[in-house]
């Protein structure tokens, strides 16, 4: 479970709880709050344990430099450290610093790797299920590995062919497409997670975790069968934040090792991973010839720019030239 935000303090009182209070008050990701902590207390040690207070621009130039010249860290780490210690300083400490000047961290953004058509179902095809049907989703309609693991049964509606997507990264919502293909497989493993739900309720259990305050807004909710997971786990666990035995989803590292089991059975040599699947589901539609925002949306990315990456996936041989070794000229 751990993905579930840790308990506060009734009355944060230490700096690092004020910090994770203030974060959540933002309602920022779980992920992106244990992001924002670690750089943090990063920035925190590599000034001596110095109190951020007492600390301004200055030092924030000199940490970040610190990461680009003797970390060598990738402009993308760089700028996530950043992000936090503006958290920290604007919205925490209200003490917004401007005009920094820090060495940038310079590195090539890097092509995704993609499978084929035909490497991604040879892959799937090894995997067991319900293994199977998430890597059949992260290709077919382009969830992230995580979104994936905590879809909830009243995300899926069939009637519209449509996955709903909320409180992913960014904390957003969005749309995905359902596959025709694979509708009665998750019709199937709604029967899964139907059954073993009743069987919670019978033995006394049968209380789902849910987020911001939903339970106190909705409080039959979390033992309704609509809210459950998707992919429920195998064994019932104690929940860290309250203690309550519950059943909470699959962990995201039993399906990456499926994934990198049924890749390594293949013989595809290629450093892939389940964000693999995602990489090709976004390439499949620009090669069917989609238009990038439609991509974006359905990917759910902030920036355009992000999605633009693709095309160099495309563009592959060197920007589609063909080699004159394939070629009678």
């Amino acid at each position: 479970m751990d993905d579930i935000p840790t308990p506060l303090p009734k009355l944060p009182i230490r700096f690092m709880d004020r910090l994770r209070e203030a974060i959540r008050k933002k309602r920022l990701a779980y992920s992106t709050e244990k992001t924002y902590l670690y750089w943090v207390r990063e920035y925190i040690y590599f000034h001596n344990k110095r109190h951020p207070e007492d600390m301004d621009g200055t030092e924030v130039e000199e940490f970040l430099t610190h990461l680009a010249i003797d970390k060598n860290v990738t402009a993308n780490t760089q700028k996530t450290a950043l992000n936090a210690l503006v958290f920290l300083y604007r919205t925490f400490l209200d003490k917004p610093f401007v005009d920094i000047q820090i060495t940038r961290a310079h590195t090539p953004r890097k092509i995704p790797t993609v499978f084929s058509h035909t490497e991604a179902q040879s892959i799937i095809e090894l995997m067991p299920y319900p293994y199977r049907l998430m890597a059949q989703l992260m290709y077919g309609s382009g969830l992230r590995v995580s979104e994936t693991i905590k879809l909830r049964i009243k995300d899926i509606d069939f009637s519209q062919n449509v996955i709903m997507i909320l409180y992913s990264k960014g904390n957003r919502h969005r749309r995905c497409v359902l596959p025709e293909s694979i509708k009665e497989s998750i019709r199937n493993q709604i029967q899964t997670a139907a059954a073993l739900h009743e069987n919670d309720i019978n033995s006394g259990y049968g209380s789902v975790y849910l987020p911001y305050a939903l339970a106190k807004k909705y409080p039959n909710a979390e033992i309704e069968l609509a809210w459950q997971y998707l992919f429920p786990a195998d064994n019932i666990a104690a929940d860290p934040r309250s203690g309550v035995l519950r059943r909470h989803h699959v962990h995201v590292r039993s399906i990456q090792r499926s994934v990198k089991t049924s890749l390594r059975k293949t013989n595809i040599l290629k450093h892939a991973s389940c964000h693999t699947f995602r990489h090709s589901f976004a390439t499949r539609l620009l090669e069917n010839g989609y238009d990038l925002r439609t991509i974006q949306e359905l990917l759910g990315h902030a920036d355009i720019s992000t999605t633009e990456i693709y095309t160099h996936v495309l563009n592959k041989g060197g920007r589609g030239v063909i080699s004159p070794l394939d070629k009678d000229f």
